[in-house]
């Protein structure tokens, strides 16, 4: 009997994830047609002996993610829960806290998976490794080019057995080109470390109370445990964490560049997973190019032209003439007559007026290194705005003839000129 846990964190201060996620919480967010965490929860229905997926996090559990929650159930006929933390608890915090939960059953290993990472999810991969030497930590790992290394999780291995000799979360100088992709296998003894983390943080949080002060109740900051920082480093050259290795696609998504980003990998993934869930060329239709997912809503003119890596959502109206590429087109939107859109996030309910042009310019990884990963980006340098990809927020009204190029454009704006390398509140 297997379990899987999927941390979806939730709303915090200056998310470079706005201003997509004012309309939704973040796991929901539509990537290659569907909710974010879909993929996840795909990849862990398909794992044999998979018996609950979990979703651990501080959202408020909404109607929309109450609604997924129950269509999720049903097309994956497993139980699905989700498990509201009281506070944001870290990486760690949360499977301590509702531990009871995850271990009801008596399950071998539970998968745990962070919400905000786009891969292929080799699960029965990780879990033939871990039935094969059981141990308690299994992390899986992707290889970095010595830059981009700083900016993750870096594990140095014995490449003989695979253990986790050494851990180091962003460090400031290079470690290794080993990174942790943020999907593990543990072993419910793997919980009993985290025990040990929240006990030393009790202790310590006691000490740290004034004189005379009460210390008999629990320190709410116990709680908060960092897998990466307060276990895998601590823990590292234990013969308790080992590593496996895949050259699979994997990208983190913090942004709604790199949601863009992930997009294109999961579109090009359903080649192989999901070709029912690309659109193809047919007499009379559109001309698809590429890897293009079109919801059956949406209503596309013949002569538009899509692709590639192009998402187009629920009730998306599309008009005669139109050019869209490299993009995401979400629920409700409509692209009049001859608009081009490129490297954009065109918002829910927007609409794109005829001739206008709304561009942006991605971030991508460099196509020569193929160790090379999104980076994270940054929205300003300078007190300016850099270019990155174009993001139109929800009920956005862009005017006809029109250039959007650059630029952030908040929710229910009506616009009537062009902007470049702007924000647009």
């Amino acid at each position: 009997m297997l379990k899987a846990v999927i941390l979806i964190g939730g709303p915090q201060k200056g998310t470079r994830f706005r201003p997509l996620s004012f309309e939704v919480p973040k796991p929901l967010f539509p990537v290659a047609g569907v909710p974010m965490i879909q993929h996840h929860i795909e990849a862990c229905a398909q794992v044999p002996g998979m018996q609950e997926i979990l979703l651990i996090g501080f959202y408020q559990p909404d109607e929309p993610l109450t609604r997924f929650l129950e269509a999720a159930q049903q097309e994956f006929n497993l139980p699905i829960r989700y498990l509201q933390e009281f506070a944001p608890l870290g990486t760690g915090g949360g499977l301590y806290h509702f531990r009871d939960q995850i271990l009801a059953g008596s399950p071998e290993a539970f998968f745990v998976l962070n919400a905000d990472v786009c891969s292929d999810f080799p699960l029965s991969a990780m879990l033939d490794v871990h039935r094969h030497q059981p141990h308690p930590f299994l992390l899986l790992g992707t290889t970095a080019n010595r830059t981009q290394s700083l900016n993750y999780g870096c594990i140095v291995e014995n490449p003989q057995t695979h253990e986790v000799l050494h851990y180091v979360e962003k460090p400031s100088t290079f470690v290794s080109d080993i990174i942790n992709c943020g999907i593990y296998l543990f072993s419910p003894e793997a919980l009993k470390p985290l025990r040990d983390v929240f006990q030393r943080n009790q202790q310590d949080g006691q000490l740290c109370l004034p004189l005379g002060e009460d210390s008999s109740g629990l320190w709410p900051g116990a709680g908060t445990i960092r897998l990466e920082q307060d276990v895998f480093s601590a823990l590292a050259g234990q013969g308790q964490i080992y590593v496996h290795l895949t050259d699979g696609i994997w990208s983190q998504i913090k942004s709604a560049g790199s949601a863009l980003y992930a997009s294109r990998l999961y579109l090009s993934q359903y080649q192989l997973t999901h070709p029912e869930r690309l659109a193809k060329h047919t007499p009379g239709g559109p001309r698809i190019r590429g890897n293009v997912y079109i919801h059956p809503t949406a209503k596309v003119a013949p002569s538009a032209v899509l692709g590639p890596n192009v998402s187009i959502g629920e009730g998306v109206t599309i008009g005669e003439g139109v050019r869209l590429r490299e993009s995401i087109v979400l629920h409700g939107a409509t692209l009049q007559e001859h608009t081009c859109v490129l490297h954009s996030i065109v918002g829910w309910g927007s609409t794109v007026g005829r001739w206008a042009r709304v561009e942006g310019t991605p971030n991508d990884p460099n196509p020569n290194d193929p160790r090379a990963h999104m980076d994270s980006e940054s929205l300003f340098k300078d007190g300016k705005l850099l270019p990155a990809i174009t993001i139109l927020g929800c009920r956005v009204r862009i005017p006809a003839e029109v250039l959007i190029l650059n630029s952030i454009v908040l929710p229910h704006k009506e616009l009537s000129r062009s902007f470049t390398n702007q924000i647009i509140l």
